[in-house]
């Protein structure tokens, strides 16, 4: 029996043809073109998505700017010193590099979908344990250690808790928050503990090139925080991972373990700022670091940290402490009450938060735009 190689097809319902790839560049010149402009060939990064972190940092130096504005109009007697704005500039950094080194960890933690409650509790329960006589003994080395160590283990705690655990980071690392406090004050005795380490002491009164040393700690701190976030796999898997966990996990990244890291190094800058705090006041108490983790995700809200995570620069988080730092010190040299302050800072907060919210549903509403458009 032979078959008829002629014999046509059955019919088929015609497909539609595929599109072919969009080019953002070719999408950008015909944007100008629709506008009147001449086509460029690629896309402005002012007005593209990677010029965003470069517009909000401007904001928020425009936001430094204007509370200088308002210092100079309110104290016009200090502000016309010259000696003492570099000396107020330097206490405004001073102020701000413990709660900026905290900070930093606690933008990583954000940006990787998490929250940590227990930052504050944690830099006590660290100043408290390099303090005791027993760790004084084995000099400054034997007291950084355990503070960092100290650190770096509650926060393993707080990431076995969360990511194996399974405990939502709000619970547990409120549960933390109280369980450290109370362990620094069984360990104090509910006293003030004194450091009697010259070298310890003296890390808050060093200025190397006139610039307090704890400035320069901060910067490092700062820098480490950027190139890890920026310039690292480290980064890109805690933007995957905040962004969305499950996509991640199917991309292959261990989210257990790396939300395990970043509790970690959170405790870790933790460790880092309890040294700081002791070399400021000489001492340790289980009520040190009171509200710091309020303090720090503030700023990291400020400096444009998506509270949903993935999405936050350490520049920003840094921008946001310096600014919280410098209203401190408006209200201080005004002699304007705390309440006052932390009033005026409550309503910042809120106010980020609400722009954050227009700027993704515009962006949301833009892109839901763009698909009606091209379907």
């Amino acid at each position: 029996m032979t078959t008829d190689s002629t014999k046509a097809a059955p019919d088929r319902a015609e497909l539609p043809a595929q599109s072919p790839p969009v080019d953002p560049a070719q999408t950008a010149a015909a944007e100008h073109a629709a506008a009147g402009k001449a086509p460029t060939g690629r896309i402005p990064f002012w007005s593209g998505d990677g010029g965003e972190g470069a517009r909000r940092n401007l904001g928020l130096l425009a936001t430094l700017v204007v509370l200088v504005v308002i210092g100079i109009a309110t104290r016009p007697d200090l502000y016309g010193n010259a000696s003492w704005v570099w000396g107020n500039t330097l206490t405004i950094l001073k102020l701000a590099s413990v709660v900026g080194v905290v900070t930093v960890g606690m933008t990583f933690v954000i940006i990787g979908g998490g929250i940590d409650l227990s930052v504050g509790a944690i830099v006590a329960l660290a100043g408290v344990w390099c303090t005791t006589v027993a760790t004084q003994s084995y000099g400054a080395g034997g007291m950084i250690f355990s503070a960092l160590v100290v650190g770096l283990a509650v926060g393993v705690v707080n990431g076995l808790l969360i990511s194996y655990g399974k405990l939502v980071p709000f619970i547990a690392t409120l549960a933390m928050m109280v369980a450290a406090r109370g362990l620094a004050a069984e360990i104090s005795d509910k006293q003030t503990q004194v450091s009697d380490n010259q070298f310890i002491n003296g890390i808050a009164s060093t200025q190397p090139l006139g610039i307090p040393l704890l400035v320069y700690i901060l910067a490092a701190v700062v820098i480490a925080g950027w190139v890890l976030l920026n310039r690292t796999t480290f980064g890109r898997r805690t933007v995957a991972v905040g962004g969305n966990a499950e996509a991640a996990r199917l991309a292959g990244i261990n989210v257990r373990l790396h939300t395990l890291l970043l509790y970690a190094l959170s405790g870790l800058c933790c460790g880092i700022a309890a040294i700081m705090l002791t070399a400021q006041a000489n001492s340790a108490q289980a009520a040190m670091a009171n509200l710091y983790e309020l303090d720090a995700i503030a700023a990291a809200i400020i400096g444009g940290t998506l509270l949903s995570g993935g999405r936050g620069t350490i520049v920003g988080s840094l921008l946001g402490v310096i600014i919280f730092s410098t209203i401190t010190n408006l209200f201080a040299i005004n002699g304007l009450s705390t309440e006052a302050q932390n009033m005026v800072k409550g309503g910042i907060i809120v106010a980020a938060v609400l722009i954050q919210q227009v700027q993704f549903g515009n962006l949301g509403n833009r892109f839901g735009r763009k698909r009606a458009s091209t379907a």
